[in-house]
């Protein structure tokens, strides 16, 4: 994810949201305490590739990680862990 600096944010949301998706509904089910943390290492990957993509982020993890987290915030639909992490609705579904 973190090589493709050519896509756009959305881009890359409909791109992975499926497979994000399909491991919130088996780590929810089989192995919940490893749901979390997985879904942190994909902000960690998206933060990489924010670096990857804009000039001002190179070499700034920690302001590639907060630009995340914003982006998160102000539209937490766009990915789909995002409203896990960030929403006020804590319930996931399949669709």
């Amino acid at each position: 994810m973190h090589r493709r600096s050519d896509k756009a944010l959305d881009d890359l949301a409909r791109m992975f949201n499926s497979h994000i998706r399909g491991w919130i509904n088996y780590y929810g089910r089989f192995c919940p305490s490893a749901l979390y943390p997985t879904l942190r290492h994909i902000d960690l990957i998206l933060a990489r590739w924010a670096a990857g993509k804009f000039k001002s982020l190179r070499g700034h993890k920690r302001r590639s990680r907060h630009w995340v987290a914003r982006i998160a915030r102000h539209q937490p639909r766009l990915f789909a862990h995002w409203s896990l992490l960030y929403g006020s609705d804590r319930t996931m579904g399949a669709g």
